[in-house]
C-alpha cells in the first residue's frame, strides 16, 4: 500500500522554526516533532519500539512501562516464592516495600491527552465571508449571479453575415445552438495550418446550424472573452449556455479517417462534453466528413460515446431519469467520470492528476485553468465559483465543496482512507481501503477555509495525543465481586492488625497481642497473592490513554506492561474485528477480532510496501490496532461515522507550517469520543 511522505530535510545541522499558540518563536533542529499535552512546547519525538533501531531519523527506544509498583512487584515476589540464596535478602526487601505502597493512593485521569496546538495561520480562502481570505478575489467576483440565463455572446446571422453580437436585449430574445466538440478533431495546437484548419470548421459549423433552421449559435473559440475577467465569468456561465441552448449539436471527428467509435471515444474522453451532453436539452451530432445531421437521445449517447464505464452509464441513467440516484452519489460519480477526461492542462494520455501534481503545480501552459475539471464540474452543482488561473485542483475542490456545503465532500473526504496520501492536501481521497463510499460517511466537523499550502482549517473536532515514550501508568476498575473486595481489603488490613497487636502485647493482653500480631504477618506475607487476585478479572473501565508502539506487539506482552499480566481465562486486551487494514474478524457466534491478525501483521511487517507497522492501544475500549503508516501519528482526530463505528484520522505534526498530516485512518467505537475533548481550529494539510 504505497503511500506518500511530507518533504523532510534530515540535516541536523540544519535550524527550524516554529510558533506556540501565543506566536513565540522556538528553534530547533530536526525530526520529528510533537506538541506536549501537557506543557504545549514542541519536542522532539521519541519511539518505543519491539526492535529499535539506531539508524531511524526519529529516537527509538526499547519498550518501557510505568506500571503500577504494586502490580508488578505482587507478580516478582509470587514468581520467586520461596526464595533461594542471596536472593531472600531482595524478596524481604521488596516485599516490605510491597506492603509500603499499598498505603499509596492513585489518582485517575478521565480524559485522553488533548491536542492542544491551534492553527494561527491566515486562510487563503474562508467558509465565512467574515473571515479575512488572503485570496486575491476578481472585481466581478462580488456582484456575479448564481444563474445568469443567458450567454454573453452569440454568433448571430445578420443579413447574410454572421457577427458576433454581445447584446442582452438581443440575446435573450434568440433562440441559439450551442457547439460541442474536442479540439484535437479541429487542429493540432500549434501547426502551421491551425488557422486555417479553425477557419474551415467554423464554416462547417455555420452551415450545420443553418441547416437545423436556426441564425444562431454558440461556439467557445469565437464566444469566450479574451481578457482574464471575460474568460473567468464566461467559464462560470458555461452551464447556463447548454441549458439555454434550444438544441446541441456535438461535432465529431471524420469518420472515413478515424473511424465512428474513435470519433466518439475521442469526443468522450474531453472534460467539458461530458456535462454539456447531460446539462443540454436536446441533442443531435454530425461527422465532419458528412452532412447529416442526426438527433440523439442521452441513453444512445451512452452506449456510443460511455460505452465501457459503469460510472457513465449510472448518470446517465440519473439524468435521463431512469434510475435516479441520491445527490451525493450522483455528484461523487460525476466527480470520478470528469477526473478521467483529459483537460488541456492535462491531457488524456498523460497520467491523472489528483495526486501531488494538483497542489503547487499551477496550470501547463499561460492560458489554461489548473482547476479545469473542477470548473467543469460546478456545472451540476447548486452553487458555483468563480473561476481563477491562480488556483489548483484541490483548492477549487475545498471552495467548491464550502459553497455546497449539504454535500460537504471535503469533510467526508478527511476521513477516507485512500490507497495513496498526497503529500501536500492530505485530506483529499479518491477511494477507501475500508470500501466506504462518500455518502456513507456522516461527518462531525466543519471546514472552516483553506489555506494557500491547500490544507483544509477544521472547526469542531475532538483530538486526542498518543503516547510514543513508554506505557504509562493505567488505573482500571474489574467487575464488582464480593469476594474480590474483601480478599481485595485484607491485604491494607495487615499493617494496622501488626501495629495493634505491638501495641497491645506488653500493655493489656499478651495472647492477643500475639495472636494480631501473628494475623498481621500472616496477612502481610499473603498481600502479594491477595493483591493479585484482587485485581483479576476483566478489565470494566479504565484511564483513557492512547499508546503508540513501532512495529507488531502481542496482546500477552501489552497487557503485561499495562496491567503487570493477566490470567488466561481474563484477557485484557482485544483484537479489532474490523478496525483497521490488518483486521480479521471472528467467524463465531459473538463479535470480536482474531488472533490470526497477529501473525498477518508480522508478515506485513516484512513486506515490501514503504511505510513502517504500527501498533495503537487504546485503554478505554481495551482494544489494539496495527496499521502501517510513514511516520509515527501523534494525534488522534475524530472527524466522522461510518458502519457503526467512528472515523478517526491518525495525524503526524509539522510544526513549522503548524500542521497535521494524514498518516492512517482507524475505525474505533464512537463512544471513545466522550473522553475526548474538543479542540479548536487544525489544519491538516
Amino acid at each position: 500500500m504505497p503511500r506518500s511522505v511530507l518533504p523532510f530535510t534530515h540535516n541536523d545541522s540544519e535550524s527550524f522554526i516554529c510558533h506556540d499558540n501565543l506566536g513565540k518563536v522556538k528553534k530547533h533542529g530536526a525530526g520529528q516533532r510533537y506538541v506536549s499535552p501537557t506543557s504545549g512546547i514542541c519536542r522532539k519525538l521519541v519511539v518505543q519500539a519491539v526492535n529499535p533501531s539506531k539508524t531511524s531519523e526519529v529516537k527509538e527506544v526499547a519498550i518501557k512501562n510505568h506500571t503500577n509498583e504494586a502490580g508488578k512487584l505482587a507478580r516478582w515476589l509470587l514468581s520467586n516464592f520461596p526464595p533461594r540464596g542471596w536472593i531472600i535478602f531482595e524478596w524481604i526487601t521488596k516485599w516490605l516495600w510491597f506492603n509500603w505502597l499499598l498505603l499509596w493512593p492513585i489518582i485517575c485521569s478521565g480524559y485522553y491527552k488533548p491536542y492542544i496546538r491551534r492553527f494561527r495561520g491566515q486562510l487563503w480562502a474562508a467558509r465565512s465571508s467574515k473571515e479575512h481570505s488572503s485570496r486575491i478575489r476578481e472585481d466581478e467576483e462580488k456582484e456575479i449571479r448564481i444563474r445568469t440565463l443567458y450567454p454573453r455572446r452569440l454568433v448571430i446571422r445578420n443579413r447574410n453575415e454572421w457577427v458576433l453580437c454581445a447584446d442582452r436585449d438581443i440575446i435573450i430574445r434568440t433562440k441559439f445552438i450551442a457547439i460541442s466538440y474536442r479540439q484535437s478533431d479541429i487542429c493540432t495546437p500549434g501547426s502551421s495550418t491551425e488557422r486555417e484548419d479553425k477557419a474551415q470548421f467554423t464554416d462547417e459549423v455555420r452551415a450545420a446550424v443553418l441547416g437545423q433552421k436556426f441564425d444562431a449559435y454558440w461556439l467557445d473559440s469565437e464566444c469566450l472573452g479574451k481578457t482574464r475577467s471575460e474568460m473567468n465569468i464566461d467559464l462560470y456561465c458555461m452551464a447556463d449556455v447548454y441549458r439555454r441552448a434550444e438544441v446541441t449539436l456535438i461535432m465529431l471527428g471524420k469518420a472515413a479517417t478515424s473511424g465512428e467509435d474513435e470519433c466518439w471515444k475521442s469526443w468522450g474522453q474531453r472534460v467539458w462534453t461530458f456535462p454539456e451532453a447531460l446539462l443540454s436539452s436536446r441533442l443531435c451530432y454530425k461527422f465532419r466528413d458528412r452532412e447529416e445531421v442526426n438527433p440523439l437521445s442521452l441513453f444512445q449517447l451512452a452506449n456510443l460515446a460511455y460505452a465501457h464505464s459503469d460510472d457513465e452509464q449510472a448518470i446517465v441513467n440519473a439524468y435521463g431519469g431512469k434510475d435516479p440516484l441520491e445527490r451525493l452519489e450522483r455528484l461523487t460519480l460525476l466527480k470520478q467520470a470528469i477526473w478521467r477526461r483529459g483537460t488541456s492542462a492535462h491531457p488524456i494520455d498523460s497520467p491523472p492528476p489528483p495526486k501531488s501534481d494538483m497542489i503547487g503545480g499551477g496550470p501547463v501552459s499561460s492560458g489554461a485553468y489548473g482547476a479545469e475539471r473542477v470548473y467543469a464540474l460546478m456545472g451540476l452543482f447548486e452553487h458555483r465559483i468563480l473561476p481563477s488561473h491562480e488556483e489548483d485542483d484541490l483548492k477549487a475542490l475545498a471552495r467548491l465543496s464550502m459553497a455546497n456545503d449539504n454535500d460537504r465532500i471535503i469533510e467526508r473526504m478527511l476521513s477516507m482512507l485512500p490507497s495513496t496520501i498526497t503529500k501536500e492536501a492530505c485530506w483529499y481521497a479518491e477511494n477507501d481501503m475500508y470500501g466506504a463510499n462518500l455518502w456513507d460517511i456522516i461527518p462531525e466537523f466543519q471546514v472552516s477555509g483553506v489555506t494557500k499550502s491547500g490544507a483544509l482549517v477544521a472547526d469542531g473536532c475532538r483530538a486526542a495525543t498518543i503516547r510514543w515514550k513508554d506505557f504509562p501508568e493505567v488505573t482500571c476498575a474489574t467487575p464488582y465481586s464480593l469476594r474480590r473486595q474483601i480478599v481485595g481489603f485484607m491485604p491494607y488490613l495487615a499493617w494496622p492488625i501488626f501495629i495493634i497487636g505491638l501495641v497491645i502485647y506488653p500493655t493489656t493482653d499478651r495472647k492477643a497481642g500475639i495472636a494480631l500480631i501473628i494475623i498481621g504477618l500472616v496477612f502481610l506475607f499473603l498481600s502479594p497473592l491477595l493483591f493479585l487476585y484482587s485485581k483479576s478479572g476483566r478489565i470494566v473501565i479504565a484511564q483513557p490513554w492512547l499508546i503508540g508502539v513501532k512495529g507488531v506487539i502481542r496482546r500477552d506482552v501489552v497487557e503485561s506492561h499495562l496491567y503487570g499480566g493477566a490470567t488466561k481465562h481474563f484477557p485484557r486486551m482485544l483484537f479489532t474485528p474490523s478496525g483497521s487494514q490488518f483486521s480479521i474478524p471472528e467467524r463465531q457466534e459473538l463479535r470480536g477480532g482474531s488472533p490470526a491478525q497477529y501473525d498477518e501483521a508480522i508478515i506485513e511487517e516484512g513486506g515490501l510496501y514503504p511505510g513502517h507497522m504500527y501498533t495503537l492501544i487504546d485503554t478505554i475500549s481495551s482494544t489494539m490496532y496495527y496499521f502501517r503508516a510513514e511516520k509515527a501519528p501523534t494525534v488522534c482526530i475524530f472527524t466522522g461515522r461510518e458502519g457503526g463505528l467512528g472515523r478517526f484520522v491518525l495525524c503526524s505534526e509539522n510544526c513549522q507550517r503548524n500542521e497535521l498530516h494524514k498518516e492512517s485512518v482507524l475505525r474505533m467505537p464512537t463512544e471513545i469520543t466522550h473522553k475526548m475533548e474538543m479542540c479548536g481550529w487544525i489544519a491538516l494539510g
